[in-house]
């Protein structure tokens, strides 16, 4: 039995063990541990890390030595990736506060500037923590140098998507997940039915005024902590509202009575709706075209209800206008399109041109018939002068 168990202790040591400081000599990695042997990625749902092999090997440890926050889950242990060079030692584990091998997750909350400057909590969730070496070392003393990496990313929890030309159903951004950053999870999609099942295409000349248009920003493969929650939605006439006419669809608290907020903050989906509307200041183009944009929250499921009662707005004047917003990254789909009234001005012009040719033909016509009798009239008065002379 004991010979078992030495067999299979012995077998982990063998695989554990696969590079030695012998290859790690021969490659020319072999070094002291330095700051830049760590590579954090911060994913969306996960966060990765990445620690040269080699300088541990050179330390004395081996990979299984190195623990993820103190924590001796199989899952949090890390992997020896040969594929690379230098070679490597990976650890992943979710975005999730039960589940994320000790991580630390922290909460801060600072004003909002730029396009954010209308809210007085934007918030930023940073997930921290440290991966160490276990000494294997009993006694009072011990050669062996403590290895320490630690890695944090912070996760903005404050995002502006914008929409654009609704006659494509949805579009979605891509970004590196090193930038830790949850815009990539970020959609948002127009549709013409109260279902949410028939996307909003658009008619070559728009669409009607009035007609109903239904909105769902949307969280995909988004770590089950966070709700959407949107802050403000409002129209603009450029795709980047700095220094451009604006309409408020709704800031949170605050609903323009025609738009009509179906959820909000309850789930990884946010929904509304609104009629289709033209701005005055495109009174003389056949139709008016503009942009949607949302200030959209990533709130905490236990913290969500005490943003949606617009406690965090920031007293400002009705009159300032939206922050210019080049610096972030922003979903973007066609522009709104709607018909101006009386979406074919040339039509009345057509048919009066036509009723007047009209009745010019008419009184032109009836003109030369009364030329035609008196001429006829006078004929017949000089024959009969002619008989009454003889």
């Amino acid at each position: 039995m004991n010979f078992h168990v030495l067999l299979i202790v012995a077998t982990i040591i063998g695989r554990s063990s696969q590079l030695t400081l012998s290859d790690c000599r021969s490659e020319g990695h072999a070094r002291r541990p330095e700051y830049t042997d760590i590579a954090v990625t911060c994913g969306t749902d996960s966060i990765s890390l990445a620690i040269q092999a080699c300088p541990i090997v050179y330390t004395g440890y081996n990979m299984s030595r190195m623990i993820v926050n103190h924590k001796s889950d199989p899952a949090c242990k890390g992997t020896l990736d040969l594929s690379v060079s230098p070679p490597v030692v990976r650890f992943n584990f979710p975005l999730n506060n039960t589940h994320a091998c000790g991580s630390v997750f922290r909460t801060t909350s600072a004003f909002g500037t730029g396009v954010f400057a209308d809210f007085s909590n934007i918030q930023t969730v940073n997930v921290s923590g440290t991966v160490r070496s276990s000494d294997p070392t009993t006694g009072t003393i011990t050669y062996n140098a403590e290895m320490k990496y630690y890695y944090s990313c912070a996760y903005p929890l404050e995002y502006l998507i914008n929409n654009t030309q609704v006659d494509v159903s949805a579009s979605s951004i891509s970004l590196k997940d090193n930038n830790g950053s949850f815009i990539s999870t970020l959609r948002m999609e127009l549709f013409s039915d109260s279902a949410y099942t028939k996307p909003l295409v658009m008619p070559q000349d728009g669409i009607e005024l009035r007609t109903r248009v239904y909105v769902e920003v949307k969280a995909t493969n988004l770590t089950g902590q966070y709700n959407v929650l949107l802050d403000r939605c409002y129209a603009s006439i450029s795709p980047r509202p700095t220094n451009s006419t604006f309409f408020n669809l709704f800031v949170v608290g605050d609903v323009d009575p025609l738009t009509t907020m179906i959820q909000n903050g309850v789930s990884q989906s946010a929904r509304f709706s609104f009629p289709a509307f033209r701005f005055m200041e495109q009174q003389d183009e056949t139709v008016s075209t503009y942009y949607l944009h949302c200030i959209t929250r990533l709130c905490e499921v236990a913290t969500c209800s005490g943003f949606m009662q617009g406690n965090n707005r920031r007293r400002r004047s009705t009159d300032d206008e939206p922050a210019d917003v080049s610096h972030l990254h922003t979903i973007t789909s066609p522009e709104i399109v709607t018909q101006a009234e009386g979406s074919h001005p040339l039509s009345a012009p057509l048919m009066h041109s036509a009723h007047d040719e009209g009745l010019s033909t008419g009184v032109g016509a009836a003109v030369g018939v009364l030329v035609f009798v008196c001429i006829v009239a006078l004929c017949i008065a000089a024959v009969f002068y002619k008989k009454l002379r003889k």
